[in-house]
């Protein structure tokens, strides 16, 4: 009997034990205390807290963030002439482009057009509008040398001013000192002087040209070679930008 009650009191001695730690468990103040405070517990807080490595103030954290905010000098320099060197590319690809397709600067390195165009003028040369029309008398055009003048030693890459005088299926003569289109006299006021010469008639052919120097008495023009294909020219004579107090259009 003794031995049974104290079984039974080591049974109710238990019971309170255990009761007494899920008392201790529950309490907030207790369970802090039992936890450890050791250095990995704070490095995997600091690394879970949002903007910790901003807010920390060490320097091996702040350094790669401003690493990546600022780039280099040297790396600023190389976008700045990257993007130079597109702008210049597109530039030059601009600039061949309108000089091969839409107007081109030339030199004026004779006098066959005087007094209209001097030696050393400089002209703006636009090559669109004959690609939708035929060009007109009185317009001052730049072609490249016909056979006739090749076979003389003139090269393709060699250009030729002059006035369109005869369009393709006009008739024309040179007679007196005047020029003569379908038998009426043209006035030319910008003339250097009335053709010494007499040349004609003649028809001009379809898709040919005739054309003449303002300088009448000191000009390489159809007079001498015969008529222009149509297919050698390159342009209209625009603008005279050069020299600047007799600039304007030609």
């Amino acid at each position: 009997m003794a031995q049974k009650l104290s079984c039974q009191d080591m049974l109710i001695e238990r019971t309170k034990q255990l009761r007494l730690t899920d008392f201790m468990a529950s309490d907030p103040s207790q369970q802090d205390s039992t936890k450890p405070d050791s250095p990995q517990s704070d490095a995997v807080q600091a690394s879970a807290t949002p903007g910790s490595a901003g807010l920390g103030g060490g320097k091996a954290d702040a350094s790669p963030v401003t690493h990546e905010l600022k780039p280099s000098l040297w790396r600023q320099f190389w976008k700045g002439q990257r993007e130079n060197a597109v702008l210049l590319g597109i530039a030059l690809s601009l600039a061949i482009a309108i000089r091969m397709f839409v107007a081109e600067p030339r030199f004026i390195p004779s006098d066959s057009m005087v007094p209209t165009l001097e030696v050393g003028d400089r002209l703006v040369v636009e090559k669109v509008s004959f690609r939708f029309r035929q060009p007109q008398r009185g317009e001052v055009v730049i072609f490249e040398p016909p056979r006739q003048l090749q076979a003389l030693g003139y090269g393709n890459g060699q250009v030729f001013i002059k006035r369109v005088i005869g369009q393709p299926g006009q008739n024309v003569a040179v007679e007196d000192g005047s020029v003569f289109v379908d038998g009426k006299a043209l006035v030319e006021p910008y003339i250097a002087e009335p053709p010494a010469y007499d040349w004609g008639p003649y028809t001009v052919p379809e898709n040919a040209l005739l054309v003449m120097g303002d300088n009448r008495n000191n000009s390489n023009d159809s007079h001498v070679w015969g008529f222009l294909p149509q297919q050698n020219l390159r342009g209209r004579a625009l603008f005279r930008f050069w020299p600047l107090n007799r600039a304007g259009w030609v």
